[in-house]
């Protein structure tokens, strides 16, 4: 017989993922809809969103806070086209989306003066081996792989090049060293539940420096350009996005901020998925039919928890399906450039006793699974 006890939010995906704990859309300030985003309400708006970032991930003085279009993807893509190419680049990779970045930089910038260190999914590559002279791209955590860099102490201090973090499944949830970074990207839909189609960009007073300083060979698009006349666009960070966002978005992302302020902090929203990711690490303590895809429990990501099962890729497939048709857990297959397994969100958003119920529920699906070979 499977458990009786579900779920009571049984969304477990990694992107868009859950809405946080009492969410109700009606009680969001509406007041900026069929507004201009050029309005003073609407300016107001905007500006909070990147002021109310940085305070409250306490970025340090000098960083600036932007939002961008198209997502942490859009954001990505921003930073690279406008300061890569000054100097060489470092692109580290251990899943797919940093392998876009180095495709992206390799084969669409064409920088040939490149080196990547690359590692198989669960894993990271020797980080001894990046010189920080260069420019150094990299993803905070690995979204579709489970493993994310255990720290900053690989970079150092003192370097002339730029770090570009893509930290989209980080922010929120892991203690970042901001200092070591310069550029930092994210997007709403990940730690804080918000919706899609916006990214932030976050720039070091390093960055903003080389975008003074430096004019790329290749021409930028217009949602690209954050300086004119050799100088930084400032009102972008304040407010003044390039394009029209989407006000209704905004105005979510500003309740997920006033709800980790009300918890106390990123460091509340840290612990909660801590101890996510705890729960599902006791559970596969007890179960050797299951393990974390990333072995080493010092890279274990806690947001995108991956598991692999001694079961075949249909098989796991199968876990999934009955998991979905009992309304206990969507969207959990892993990525499909990934491992068979699993995929796990335990972002601050999702609530401890709901990862507590889906436990048995695992361990039902993969033994009805299994059963079924027999």
């Amino acid at each position: 017989m499977h458990p009786n006890l579900k779920p009571a939010n049984p969304n477990f995906s990694s992107g868009p993922c859950a809405k946080r704990p009492n969410y109700d859309v009606s009680k969001l300030d509406l007041s900026v809809l069929g507004r201009s985003h050029r309005s003073t309400v609407g300016k107001q708006a905007l500006k909070r969103a990147c002021l109310d970032t940085a305070k409250i991930l306490e970025l340090p003085e000098g960083y600036r806070v932007a939002v961008v279009p198209a997502s942490d993807t859009g954001a990505m893509e921003m930073a690279m086209w406008s300061m890569l190419g000054e100097r060489p680049v470092d692109v580290l990779y251990w899943e797919s989306f940093g392998q876009g970045w180095a495709t992206d930089i390799i084969k669409q910038l064409k920088l040939e003066n490149t080196r990547v260190l690359s590692a198989d999914y669960g894993q990271l590559p020797d980080f001894a081996e990046v010189n920080c002279d260069h420019d150094v791209v990299f993803t905070w955590n690995g979204t579709t792989s489970g493993a994310r860099v255990p720290n900053a102490d690989w970079i150092d201090s003192n370097r002339k090049g730029l770090t570009f973090c893509d930290a989209t499944s980080a922010m929120f949830a892991q203690k970042m060293d901001w200092e070591k970074l310069d550029v930092i990207t994210y997007s709403w839909q990940k730690v804080l539940g918000g919706e899609g189609g916006h990214g932030m960009l976050i720039l070091s007073p390093r960055a903003v420096e080389r975008l003074e300083s430096y004019t790329p060979t290749w021409p930028l698009p217009k949602i690209f350009r954050m300086t004119k006349g050799g100088k930084l666009i400032e009102d972008l960070f304040t407010g003044a996005t390039i394009n029209t966002p989407s006000m209704l978005c905004v105005v979510d992302y500003l309740d997920a901020l006033d709800w980790v302020e009300s918890l106390g902090g990123v460091s509340a929203t840290i612990a909660i998925a801590d101890q996510n990711l705890a729960t599902i690490a006791a559970f596969v303590e007890q179960h050797d039919w299951v393990a974390f895809l990333a072995q080493d429990s010092n890279i274990r990501s806690n947001t995108s928890v991956c598991l692999t099962f001694d079961l075949t890729p249909n098989q796991i497939k199968s876990v999934v399906k009955l998991l979905e048709e009992h309304h206990v857990a969507f969207d959990i297959g892993a990525y499909r450039d990934a491992p068979a397994g699993l995929r796990i969100w335990c972002g601050a958003t999702i609530e401890n006793s709901n990862l507590e119920a889906l436990m048995p529920w695992l361990e039902w699906a993969y033994h009805s699974v299994k059963k079924q070979i027999l």
